[in-house]
């Protein structure tokens, strides 16, 4: 087993890639162990990396008048990065954290732009990962739309279980755009339903 098996295994299960696709970009690959709490991106830094998250896990979040307020949490077999600030290379408006000891594999702007340049595979791998970021972002803004802090922690019990087992709750409460307190209250309420 090769230190960038797991990336190999999940590329292995994109259908239209193929195993020359993953052969020509494993080169490029780099691992990293990254500590709890380790800030792999800073604000007004910029993001020059994606990283797959082989284990571990890492919140996504800004500071807004000295409060964190979480926007992602993103956890095995995803990818990490603010895409934004790695496309356009431009200082990022967020912070990127480790949750967890974690292991990452990194490829950076360069190596993806060439991987596009050798193969329509790997264009159009680079299409999904901006529609899944689409899709993402959309759905996060509709939830602060339509649906209430309530509704939102509905969701997650519902969409994302898994949150509540490996993020502290006061992180939850601000992804969810509620005080600790709130939520507290709010998980008692349900419990007793």
């Amino acid at each position: 087993m090769t230190e960038f098996q797991k990336f190999s295994d999940w590329l292995k299960d994109v259908p239209f890639m193929s195993e020359e696709d993953g052969l020509f970009f494993e080169p490029f690959l780099k691992k990293k162990i990254i500590k709890e709490k380790e800030i792999i991106l800073s604000e007004g830094n910029i993001c020059k990396e994606v990283g797959f998250v082989n284990y571990g896990g890492f919140r996504i979040y800004y500071l807004s008048e000295g409060k964190e307020i979480n926007t992602k949490f993103i956890f095995e077999n995803q990818f990490i990065t603010d895409y934004n600030s790695f496309l356009q290379e431009k200082p990022s408006k967020y912070f990127i954290e480790a949750l967890e000891k974690s292991e990452i594999v990194t490829f950076n702007l360069s190596v993806l732009q060439n991987a596009y340049n050798h193969s329509h595979n790997w264009e159009r791998f680079g299409r999904l990962m901006a529609e899944q970021l689409y899709k993402m972002i959309t759905q996060r803004a509709e939830s602060f739309l339509f649906l209430d802090g309530e509704q939102r922690y509905l969701q997650i019990l519902e969409n994302e279980p898994h949150l509540l087992n490996r993020v502290p709750l006061y992180h939850i409460a601000s992804y969810i755009g509620l005080e600790k307190e709130s939520l507290s209250r709010l998980r008692k309420k349900i419990a007793q339903k």
